[in-house]
């Protein structure tokens, strides 16, 4: 059963619950669509896509902020036999350039804001159709609004075999060119029901969506929602940790995913006194999401200290395997915090050397994994594909090891190791060490080039706000790594915030462009 089956069957079983909540940012911002209605509501997508020509296999864009409308457009695309493509409301307009010349779409479906960006591209290109979020009128562009409501609805939709590819996901592009990744509709299939198998995901529950949709994090885990035909809530706007706990108290949300910097934001509030627990009903919060980048020990067991009845699971993945659920650890292997967990349902997991072969536990090599969440390969790029992909193993890019009971721990990015002299040194382990540090709000390693080593370990520190203003915080971060390896001490240490991406991970190419030759110790 592909996702469009799920959804029609949640219109017979439960046509009058409710699917989806929309939350803005102003107060009183509050939209409500049941199963029935977001079934017909995909069906008009659908037919007025194949009204505008739309084929089975054509690709057609979304670039739109979190919305109803995000997702009645992606499921509308699945209904309509084409492929999906999701796009990072972030990017740039060289980025969407990239995208579309890399994509061509027949269609794209459009946040209004975004099109002063690209609309002069679409005079070097013939223009694709666009359909802009809203039910404005646009002279020259058809409004969202107006593509569904002017829709018949069919019956006579394509048949869908499982193998055939539904989504081209373009990586977050942290470091180079964003990747476009093709899911399959069986791909994106099994992803529903992983968490479920987890026991992450119940009947009964509320999940509220704060990450970016376009992601495979939180749209992997609203995918188990549709498989339940449970509620969903998404909240617009910036989060913050009051938005966090509103929204979590007044649709008395059960599931939520944090990223890093929103643990961190929760916890200095909770500690700063800005934010009260007291103050809000956060009862049903039964379960807290941890993934999209490593998540510290450290800030994990201070959460479980403010929440000692909420439960928590780390989530790790890939969008080339359809997101979270590769492995997994949660609260009942507490003694484990600071491995990515066991297994997934349905995934093989294999530590490998550089030529592919399996290691023993205890030695780092390459993370593997294999199972039917597996991407079909890189789009029009079968030269990319062959290198991470070698007999059905996905080759992750992120170096670990595995212990005797089978708990896989990672070290770092592959590209991301820094050779010091021979030596291998790994940034996150740095990076974990630093953000000890009480000063320290975040931090990235990188590595600048060396005349004698080779390379050398750079930090570029956040401070918490109290402490940007003291000047003994380069000879503080410098004597609290006295204990660290000689090799590991970063040799030079920068104050600035760190850049992380939407989904929370460090842009350590945007360290290395500013920092990288800043960085530069020669030798004579």
């Amino acid at each position: 059963m592909n996702l469009s089956q799920m959804l029609s069957l949640n219109a017979k079983l439960y046509p009058e619950k409710t699917a989806l909540i929309e939350r803005g940012p102003e107060k009183g911002s509050r939209v409500t669509l049941t199963w029935r209605e977001f079934d017909e509501r995909v069906s008009k997508v659908a037919s007025a896509l194949r009204e505008r020509g739309v084929k089975k296999g054509d690709r057609v864009m979304v670039w739109m902020y979190n919305s109803i409308n995000w997702l009645e457009a992606y499921l509308g695309i699945l209904r309509s036999g084409a492929l999906a493509v999701p796009l990072n409301h972030r990017f740039t307009t060289r980025e969407f350039k990239y995208c579309l010349h890399t994509a061509k779409p027949r269609l794209i479906f459009m946040e209004r804001e975004f099109l002063s960006r690209v609309e002069s591209l679409f005079e070097e290109v013939t223009p694709p159709q666009v359909i802009l979020k809203g039910n404005e009128p646009t002279p020259g562009w058809t409004s969202f609004e107006h593509f569904v409501s002017a829709a018949s609805v069919e019956e006579n939709y394509p048949k869908i075999n499982e193998e055939e590819p539904c989504s081209l996901y373009f990586t977050s592009g942290t470091t180079g060119a964003p990747k476009p990744i093709v899911l399959t509709h069986k791909n994106l299939t099994f992803a529903a029901h992983t968490g479920c198998h987890h026991g992450l995901r119940r009947k009964g529950d509320v999940f509220v969506i704060l990450k970016p949709l376009y992601h495979t994090g939180d749209k992997i885990h609203w995918l188990s929602s549709l498989l339940l035909g449970e509620t969903a809530v998404i909240q617009r706007g910036k989060i913050t940790p009051r938005i966090i706990f509103e929204v979590m108290t007044e649709e008395k949300g059960t599931v939520a995913m944090l990223l890093v910097p929103w643990i961190q934001d929760t916890l200095m509030a909770l500690e700063r006194g800005e934010l009260r627990k007291e103050d809000y009903d956060l009862s049903s919060w039964r379960l807290v999401l941890f993934g999209a980048q490593p998540v510290p020990t450290h800030l994990i067991l201070r959460w479980e200290r403010e929440f000692p009845q909420m439960d928590y699971a780390i989530n790790y993945g890939l969008t080339e395997a359809s997101g979270p659920g590769c492995l997994y650890l949660t609260k009942k292997d507490r003694k484990k915090l600071g491995s990515l967990g066991k297994p997934g349902y349905g995934w093989e997991v294999a530590i490998v050397d550089e030529e592919g072969k399996p290691l023993p536990e205890g030695m780092i090599g390459e993370i593997a994994v294999k199972g039917m969440g597996v991407m079909k390969g890189y789009f029009q790029n079968e030269e990319e594909t062959r290198k991470v992909l070698k007999d059905g193993w996905l080759l992750t890019g992120d170096i670990g090891h595995r212990d005797e009971e089978g708990f896989v721990w990672l070290v770092d990015r592959k590209k991301d190791v820094i050779i010091y002299g021979g030596e291998n040194i790994y940034p996150r382990e740095i990076e974990e060490f630093i953000r000890e540090h009480p000063w320290v709000y975040d931090v990235g390693v990188i590595g600048a080039k060396d005349g004698r080593l080779g390379e050398v370990a750079v930090a570029i520190v956040q401070l918490k706000e109290a402490y940007q203003r003291e000047p003994q915080a380069e000879e503080e971060i410098r004597r609290h790594c006295e204990i660290l390896p000689r090799y590991k001490r970063p040799e030079k240490i920068f104050f600035d915030c760190v850049p992380r991406n939407a989904t929370g991970k460090i842009e350590k190419e945007k360290l290395r462009e500013k920092y990288g030759r800043k960085g530069m110790v020669t030798f004579s």
